[in-house]
């Protein structure tokens, strides 16, 4: 099969590697679609992401779905011709956390495009049988592979605690951000969604979002809002968006980028606000391919360009372009 991988930092090249066989509790999946992550790209420029550190040729891609070719030992509730979205996280199903119902939170997890764990910019994948989800026909093989940041969406409004008649701020109109705006909408929320770019803002109305600004246009401060979610992981978007807060406001931080942050301690002990973050999501697919599946989220309009397995780098640098929004990898 033929696989993308990043030989170091700012090379890439595709290689011919064996197709897997599945195991006991696997099966072997097809790739047909694979979404191109900020996260990808970060490690293709950069090398790294926080402490994880590319030293040694990684296969990105965590955004995948396919359609099942072979199954492994025991697997006996999927079957061969089974479209699905791979959901890219293996937890020790025996640690607290997994027991917890939080498995996103074992520390043993491995996850696709997480050095050393290979990703999905391949032809063929092998995965627990368990955390390939069905999809029914309504939803494509880029709207399957983009559950996964839908999920990742959904994590951040459960995080939030968002209600019927809550305001929300969201900071970044990327993906993330759009479908964070989305899934508030459906939930009851009035969505206000804010971005550096105001071409990103372009599609906010179709994401649920009924007001918008940019940087250069904010409002004055005002503490109506009370939810605050961060979907850009900039330093300045977070400490601009905190003092928006309504007291006893929620604030949750999804995007990654930030490291230490010079925290407004008298501004949150004085509001009483709540700050909490997110790592990826557990327990979320089932809500996602019904949102898809029904229409109430638009995962195909985010597709700005499709690539094949020999122009990855193209998909990776597609963030470069102010209109793109997600470049899809199709194997």
């Amino acid at each position: 099969m033929t696989s993308s991988v990043l030989v170091r930092r700012g090379e890439l090249r595709t290689e011919q590697r064996p197709v897997p066989s599945p195991g006991p509790g696997e099966v072997l999946v097809r790739i047909t679609s694979v979404g191109v992550c900020g996260s990808d790209t970060h490690y293709y420029t950069e090398g790294r992401i926080g402490p994880y550190v590319v030293d040694a040729p990684l296969v990105l891609g965590h955004e995948p779905a396919g359609v099942i070719v072979a199954l492994g030992e025991g697997v006996v509730d999927r079957s061969a011709g089974q479209r699905v979205s791979l959901e890219p996280g293996i937890p020790d199903p025996l640690s607290p956390q997994t027991l917890a119902g939080c498995y996103n939170l074992d520390p043993g997890v491995r996850f696709f495009a997480t050095p050393p764990i290979d990703g999905v910019f391949s032809e063929y994948a092998v995965h627990p049988g368990a955390f390939c989800h069905p999809v029914p026909d309504s939803i494509s093989d880029d709207a399957a592979a983009l559950l996964e940041p839908l999920s990742v969406a959904l994590a951040a409004r459960s995080a939030g605690k968002i209600h019927i008649g809550d305001k929300v701020l969201v900071a970044g109109a990327g993906p993330i951000g759009l479908l964070i705006s989305k899934v508030a909408q459906l939930a009851g929320a009035e969505v206000t969604l804010t971005d550096v770019r105001a071409e990103r803002l372009s599609v906010a109305g179709k994401y649920g979002a009924a007001h918008t600004f940019t940087a250069a246009e904010q409002p004055p401060v005002v503490a109506e809002f009370d939810v605050f979610i961060d979907a850009t992981g900039a330093e300045q978007a977070i400490l601009g968006g905190l003092p928006r807060l309504a007291p006893r406001g929620r604030c949750v931080l999804v995007g990654m980028g930030a490291d230490t942050i010079a925290l407004p301690v008298p501004l949150v002990q004085g509001r009483e606000l709540m700050i909490t973050g997110t790592f990826r999501y557990s327990n979320t697919w089932p809500t996602a391919i019904a949102l898809a599946a029904s229409g109430q989220v638009d995962l195909d309009g985010l597709v700005t360009s499709t690539h094949s397995l020999d122009d990855v780098e193209a998909a990776l640098l597609a963030g470069t372009n102010p209109r793109a929004l997600k470049a899809m990898v199709h194997p």
